[in-house]
């Protein structure tokens, strides 16, 4: 950074002189501006030449009023007095004094020699000295100023390549109102987006390495009662084909997710489906599985509506949006299924009758490895939601929970009709 402040600073300090020497340029060869030595000697001279001129007209009392009352208006040490030496009339003039012969009488007027610290010869000089002195702060002050954001820029994008992205520094601005802290902004907005990112994929590796521990551990457990008891061993089979099973569905939901995040910013794969008609297919499915609970499925979907998706995608985000329903529904209830179409958009909403969430956890049952506090167990992972709102964000739609205010909980799919993304 000192390398950028050196250069600012001397193209300013270059500018500003060069502009203050034409200045001082013009001034002279112009004399629009005479030096102050100059307006001094001049000042001198036409109080001598006044007094000189009162003298010789009003006498000596009147001039003695003149003299007092122009010291006080203006102090130039002005002086009347007679002449001691009958010579010194004689002697003529000079810069500060005047010597006048009145009815017989040798007056001497003088005005005092204020002299200064600074030579003559040497004002312009100290003149331009002065100029470059307060140019040169001037310049630095300015360069300051420019460079200073850009250093807390560059020590913040430090920290984030260290792997710090709690680092902040719109605070540092000094209370600036300019593009520079419209960029500190965005770049607190860029560290807080990375620390929560961050934090999302070490919740993730603590979660998958969690659910992946119970069905190894339970592996463990069988092949331990099999050194046992190999005589158990269609028994403990079974039960090692069910944790294989958990086992890859956690692994296929894990990379499903994976794979949706990855491709983010790649472009849909998009075909012309029906939707209502993918729906419907889903809630067959459901209904059949929610007859072991006895729990009723009660729709409202018909017609059609022709979007351009990821058949993929959506297929997985409406399944996992209703077996969710199905899964935290209370036995001997119902899940309500409710459609509403418009020129460009499908609203879904799935309102099932289980315990709910909270209110503060509507946002949190989307992410992964997440449940209410006070879900019941069902099985699963807790990847369903955070799926489903991944494929709906691609698509240009959105995923939302609310409380109804019935119970239980509602999950809303808004779809468009074509990718907005």
């Amino acid at each position: 950074m000192p390398r950028l402040f050196k250069k600012f600073f001397v193209i300013i300090w270059l500018t500003l002189g060069a502009c203050l020497g034409a200045i001082m340029l013009i001034a002279y060869f112009v004399q629009i501006s005479p030096s102050a030595a100059k307006l001094e000697r001049q000042k001198r001279e036409i109080t001598l030449n006044l007094t000189e001129g009162l003298l010789a007209r009003d006498g000596e009392e009147a001039t003695q009023r003149f003299v007092r009352t122009s010291e006080i208006a203006m102090p130039l040490g002005l002086a009347i007095s007679r002449a001691t030496e009958s010579g010194e009339c004689a002697q003529g003039d000079t810069e500060k004094t005047r010597a006048i012969l009145k009815d017989g009488v040798c007056y001497r007027i003088s005005v005092s020699d204020h002299a200064s610290f600074i030579p003559e010869r040497l004002a312009p000089f100290m003149l331009g000295f002065a100029i470059l002195m307060s140019s040169m702060i001037s310049a630095a002050a300015l360069a300051r100023y420019l460079i200073r954001p850009v250093e807390h820029l560059r020590d913040g994008l430090s920290a984030l390549a260290h792997g710090r992205f709690d680092v902040r520094i719109a605070d540092k601005m000094a209370g600036r109102k300019d593009e520079v802290t419209a960029l500190a902004h965005d770049f607190d907005s860029t560290a807080a987006r990375l620390e929560e990112l961050q934090a999302a994929q070490q919740r993730l590796f603590h979660d998958v390495s969690h659910e992946l521990r119970s069905p190894l551990s339970r592996l463990q457990a069988v092949v331990g009662v099999l050194r046992q008891s190999p005589a158990k061993l269609d028994a403990m089979l079974d039960r090692m084909d069910r944790e294989v099973e958990r086992l890859d569905v956690l692994v296929g939901e894990v990379l499903t997710l994976a794979r949706l995040t990855a491709s983010s910013s790649l472009p849909l794969k998009t075909q012309t489906l029906d939707v209502i008609d993918l729906l419907s297919e889903i809630l067959g499915d459901a209904a059949f599985e929610a007859q072991a609970r006895n729990v009723s499925v009660i729709t409202s979907v018909d017609g059609s509506f022709l979007a351009d998706v990821e058949g993929e995608l959506i297929y997985r985000a409406l399944e996992n949006v209703i077996r969710n329903a199905v899964k935290y529904t209370a036995d001997h209830s119902r899940i309500y299924v409710q459609c509403e179409k418009t020129a460009a958009l499908l609203k879904v909403c799935v309102i099932d009758q289980g315990p709910g969430v909270r209110r503060d956890e509507l946002e949190r049952i989307f992410q992964p490895f997440s449940r209410g506090n006070d879900a019941v167990p069902r099985g699963g992972y807790g990847l369903g939601l955070a799926i489903a709102r991944q494929a709906i964000e691609r698509h240009g739609g959105r995923v939302y929970a609310s409380l109804p205010d019935a119970g239980g909980l509602a999950i809303t799919i808004d779809l468009p009709r074509k990718p907005t993304i």
